[in-house]
């Protein structure tokens, strides 16, 4: 059936351009980079392609939105080098990791629900000269260990208005209080979501003024959003790429 495909219909470059609004230059790198089998060639050298072709470029342009182009570049050279198993692999690596994105968001709006006003103890506003950590008060260091980062990355997130610790006035060290906690906790989680830093920084300013989920619940359903479509283009892509393996035979 492989060979019947490959030899009943030629197309050029322009053909499988054209159907997806690229161009030539775009199918010629796409066939370099391995994504497409190798054309085959006239007798003055010109690419002529075939449906197969045009089944895999399908197959890579449905697997970009839900794996994104270097995985999706992947899992094309693995299937066209007969390595199917690696491709598969692939594939499960990029569910697993919409899965544990799943957690994470569940995580966010776990620990978002507990919020409640901050009062002048939580917040710090009453330490006075000669204070030290409270009950409540931790240092950068163990912070840092419990949310698994570096100490750096904390100091990162200070400078972007995401944590706002005091300092202890005898060490002159960062004192991070419970709101300080909860804030890296929630920076922590929302980075792990994809968001930048100074899309963060709003969203933290929002609850520390109004205490509640209530800021962050349109960031939260535009990231459920956008964990769906990615489920779903997976979907497609799978649906695709199963098609191209069908014409592979």
């Amino acid at each position: 059936m492989r060979q019947n495909l490959q030899n009943s219909e030629r197309l050029r470059p322009v053909d499988l351009a054209r159907g997806h609004g690229l161009s030539t230059q775009a199918v010629r790198n796409y066939e370099e980079a391995g994504i497409l089998p190798a054309a085959g060639r006239t007798p003055h050298g010109y690419r002529t392609y075939t449906p197969l072709h045009a089944g895999a470029l399908s197959a890579f342009l449905a697997l970009v939105p839900g794996h994104g182009h270097r995985t999706a570049t992947s899992i094309m050279r693995a299937v066209n080098e007969g390595a199917l198993d690696e491709a598969f692999h692939l594939i499960d690596e990029s569910h697993a990791q919409l899965l544990d994105d799943r957690r994470t968001l569940q995580a966010v709006e776990s620990a978002l629900r507990d919020l409640e006003p901050l009062t002048v103890s939580e917040s710090g506003a009453g330490a006075g000269p000669g204070s030290v950590p409270g009950a409540g008060g931790t240092f950068i260091g163990p912070l840092a260990g419990k949310l698994g980062i570096r100490p750096a990355t904390l100091r990162k997130w200070e400078g972007a208005g995401l944590v706002s610790p005091r300092r202890d006035p005898l060490t002159g060290y960062r004192v991070y209080d419970d709101a300080d906690v909860r804030d890296a906790r929630m920076a922590h989680q929302l980075r792990r979501g994809g968001y930048l830093l100074e899309q963060i920084a709003p969203l933290i300013a929002q609850v520390r003024a109004a205490g509640g989920l209530e800021p962050l619940e349109a960031a939260l359903v535009d990231w459920r959003g956008r964990l769906s479509a990615r489920g779903r283009a997976m979907l497609t892509g799978a649906a695709e790429l199963e098609a191209y393996l069908r014409l592979r035979g």
